[in-house]
C-alpha cells in the first residue's frame, strides 16, 4: 500500500474551457480586439423609453479607450465608439440646440454628411448603479449606415459627442474573466 502512495500517478488537473460572449463581460474582464488586449474598466446600461436597454463596456489599453455598445434587437448589434470633441462638430451646434430644442437634421463631420435618424431621452446607469442619470441622445448615420455620430446632452449645458462604427462579435476573441 505504501508503494502505491509514492508511485501513484499525479492526478491531472482538468482543463475547463468556458465559451464567453461579449454580452457576458463585466468590469474587470479582458478581451482581444483589433490586435490589442483590452480590459473592461466600466460596464454601463442605458434605458430608453419603454424599457429598451443598450449596454456599454468601456475598454482600455495602456494608450487608448474605446466604448463597445450592444443594442439588443432580434439579433445583437455592436458598435465601437470613441469620444470626439463636441466643439469639432458643426459651428453653432449648441446654439441651434438651445434655440430649436434639437440639433439640425444633418451635420457635417470630417467632410462627411450624417443624417439624424433617432433621438431619445433616457437614463444612464454607471457600473450598474441603482440610480440613473438623465440624458437626451441624438444619433446620426452616414449613407452606408456603418458610421455614426452621437450627441448626448447631460443637464442644461453639458454636451458630449462620439464617433462610432459597426463591428461584428466575431472580431472579438479571448474573452476572459478578470481577477
Amino acid at each position: 500500500m505504501i508503494w502505491k502512495k509514492f508511485f501513484k500517478k499525479k492526478e491531472q488537473k482538468k482543463n475547463i474551457t468556458i465559451n464567453l460572449s461579449l454580452a457576458d463581460m463585466k468590469k474587470g474582464f479582458f478581451v482581444d480586439f483589433d490586435l490589442k488586449s483590452w480590459q473592461v474598466t466600466a460596464y454601463n446600461r442605458y434605458t430608453w423609453g419603454d424599457d429598451e436597454n443598450t449596454y456599454e463596456w468601456q475598454l482600455t489599453t495602456s494608450d487608448d479607450t474605446i466604448y463597445l455598445e450592444r443594442e439588443p434587437d432580434d439579433e445583437d448589434h455592436f458598435s465601437i465608439s470613441r469620444k470626439i470633441s463636441f466643439n469639432n462638430l458643426e459651428k453653432g451646434l449648441k446654439e441651434h440646440i438651445f434655440e430649436h430644442e434639437d440639433p439640425p437634421d444633418k451635420i457635417n463631420y470630417n467632410g462627411k454628411i450624417f443624417q439624424l435618424y433617432e433621438s431619445s431621452g433616457g437614463l444612464f446607469f454607471n457600473n450598474e448603479e441603482k440610480k440613473g442619470k438623465e440624458l437626451i441622445k441624438w444619433d446620426y448615420a452616414d449613407n452606408s449606415e456603418n458610421e455614426f455620430i452621437s450627441i448626448e446632452q447631460w443637464g442644461e449645458n453639458d454636451f458630449e459627442a462620439s464617433f462610432s462604427t459597426r463591428v461584428e462579435e466575431y472580431q472579438f476573441s479571448n474573452i476572459l474573466p478578470g481577477s
